[in-house]
Order: structure tokens, then C-alpha cells, then sequence
């Protein structure tokens, strides 16, 4: 076997919600880093329970494109051998335990270099709460919003609501602060609904954000680069259902996604120039998808969130807008190896 091949690590699974979504993205990255014969790609699947599975093992997962049982041997937290050969990780995870910085900081630790962002972009890009306080920080405009912790709602429920109703008003969005592909978030448009979706959202997580409903058009843009981060083109996502919730991301026909958008030349520039700062406002490395609100009766452009390693299916729009813009998906991962090799 030739030795001067890179060995690559793919990583994917994982013990968020969004296990199955990350199966059918490293399907396929692993089909496009194939079509490089100086790649030797080895993958790596994470159980639900996040026992992590040997090339062999994983393999079967990416062809099947299932999850399969759970191993018995699942009690304790061991690497399996297979690791020690990889040159460089391609962690193809979303969500909690994958995409926000926790598997960084364990790929960190075994001094080898990853695709994508570092801890502490993962970390801030995953935390609602964080990641907002980091864009106002940088001066990008922004949905109004309110951070509430679980303990000070089980303190005073009637304050906040209260005071939710005086900053934001209905209708709002109410949701978990550090969870992926819109799990545990709610559209509210009155008292009860409130505080039925901050019980909801506060038993995913600790510490929950409420926006303002705003409405606005939903575009996206694609970031790549390390130093000197690129922008794509801007594309939009039309949706028939009440808001973008997890059903309409996943299931086909729901959504549709138009590339590129069609906003006036300076409009688009305007989502680019934001895009770019937004992932330099967390550190960013390798690769993002920044969510914006346009709200076409005033020409305002709001900044919704960042992704750090976003879906990256045949049909996501990372990829995609990566391909209008003149970058193929195999190009793409060539790319996103040699940032990682940077």
C-alpha cells in the first residue's frame, strides 16, 4: 500500500437528535473523498449512547445508512485502536456532543488536525444565548430577544411572562439555547402558549431564548476559509408550514430552496459582508452556514444564527450554495482537508 496517502478519520453518528441527519452527510462526504485517490478514508460511526465503532463496524452503518443495534460492550468510554493511524478528522456531526465543541476538544487532545471549527467557535456557535451576545457584540443587527434561565422562570413565571410580553409581544419563538435542527421550539402567540413552550423548551436545556416573530424572508450564506473566509451566493428557504420546525427541515417537499435568492445586488452584499463577520465574530475556521431574516418593507437584514458544521446531505444547502457559486461537493471536502491541513 502506498504510505504517502492521508488517512482519514470520518467521523459521524453521535448522541444528538440529529444522529440519523449526520449518517446521511457522511455517506456523502465519504462518497465524494472516494472519487481522490490520495485519500484513504476510514470511518469512525458514534452510537447513539456514544460508543465509538471500529472502520469495519462503521462501514456497514454508511451502507446501510442505518443506525444499527447498540453494542453490548457499551460501558465504558474507549477509543477504538483504528484511531491511532488518522492524519486528520472529518467529524461530520450536528448538534450537541458533535458540533459543539466537545469532540473538537477530544480531537485537540490527540494533536490531530479536524475539518472545521475549533472549540471555542463550536461552543459559541451552538449556544443561542452565547452566539447572540457575541453578534451584538460585533454590531450585527439582530432579532429581539430575551435569555431566560430555567431557575428564574421557576422563581417568577408571571414576571417574565410580563416581561416578555412588554419587550417582544406575540408572536414569538421560543427555544432550548444549546440544541440543533430546530428540536424543542415553539411559535407562540398568546399567554398560555408561552408558558406551555418555555416548559417544553426547559426540559431540553437550562437555559432558554425567546425571539420576536419577525416577518421576514429566510436566507442563507455559505461561509469557507480560514484567514480570508469567502461568502457564496445567497439562497433562500420558501416553506408552507407555520415556521421552519424540524418536520419541515427533514421531511421532502416541505421546504424549497431557491438558488440564488433574488434580492437587489446591494441587499445580497449587505447578507455577505454579515456573513463573513458573524463567522469571524466566533473565531471561526473552515466552514459555516450564517441564517438571516430580510424583511423586504424596510430593506433590513437580520442576522439569525450561525451553523459550524451544517447539513452536508446531496440536497443541503451548504453544499449547494457552494455549487452555484462554482465549487463542486468532491472540490468542497478537498477544500475544507486543506483548510484543515492549514
Amino acid at each position: 500500500m502506498n504510505n504517502s496517502k492521508l488517512h482519514v478519520g470520518l467521523l459521524f453518528g453521535g448522541r444528538s437528535g440529529e444522529h440519523e441527519v449526520s449518517i446521511v452527510s457522511a455517506k456523502a462526504i465519504a462518497t465524494a473523498l472516494a472519487q481522490n485517490p490520495s485519500y484513504d478514508v476510514r470511518p469512525f460511526y458514534i452510537q447513539k449512547d456514544g460508543t465509538w465503532r471500529s472502520p469495519q463496524d462503521s462501514s456497514v452503518v454508511l451502507e446501510s445508512g442505518m443506525a444499527p443495534a447498540a453494542s453490548a460492550e457499551s460501558a465504558n468510554f474507549q477509543l477504538p485502536v483504528e484511531v491511532n493511524a488518522i492524519d486528520l478528522w472529518f467529524p461530520v456531526l450536528h448538534g450537541p456532543n458533535g458540533e459543539d465543541g466537545t469532540v473538537q476538544g477530544l480531537l485537540q487532545l490527540m494533536q490531530k488536525p479536524y475539518v472545521g471549527n475549533g472549540v471555542l467557535a463550536s461552543a459559541v456557535g451552538m449556544d443561542k444565548i452565547m452566539m447572540k451576545s457575541v453578534f451584538a457584540q460585533a454590531g450585527l443587527a439582530q432579532v429581539k430577544y430575551v435569555a431566560l434561565s430555567r431557575a428564574s422562570w421557576q422563581r417568577q413565571p408571571e414576571i417574565w411572562c410580563e416581561h416578555i410580553e412588554l419587550e417582544l409581544g406575540y408572536p414569538c419563538f421560543v427555544k432550548p439555547s444549546n440544541l440543533g435542527s430546530s428540536v424543542g421550539i415553539s411559535k407562540v402567540r398568546d399567554r398560555a402558549q408561552l408558558i406551555n413552550a418555555i416548559a417544553s423548551a426547559i426540559s431540553y436545556d437550562a437555559r432558554v431564548i425567546i425571539e420576536q416573530g419577525v416577518n421576514a424572508r429566510e436566507i442563507e450564506c455559505a461561509v469557507l476559509g480560514n484567514d480570508r473566509p469567502q461568502a457564496s451566493v445567497i439562497g433562500e428557504i420558501t416553506f408552507k408550514s407555520d415556521f421552519y420546525d424540524y418536520e419541515t427541515k427533514y421531511t421532502p417537499g416541505m421546504a424549497d430552496l431557491i438558488i440564488p435568492a433574488v434580492l437587489p445586488p446591494e441587499v445580497a452584499q449587505a447578507v455577505q459582508d454579515m456573513a463573513v463577520r458573524a463567522f469571524q465574530a466566533i473565531a471561526g475556521a473552515g466552514l459555516a452556514r450564517v441564517d438571516f431574516f430580510y424583511i423586504e418593507s424596510t430593506a433590513t437584514v437580520l442576522i439569525n444564527e450561525i451553523n459550524t458544521f451544517p447539513g452536508f446531505t446531496a440536497t443541503s444547502m451548504y453544499p449547494k450554495l457552494w455549487e452555484a457559486t462554482g465549487i463542486g461537493f468532491p472540490e468542497l471536502c478537498d477544500r475544507l482537508i486543506a483548510l484543515a491541513q492549514e
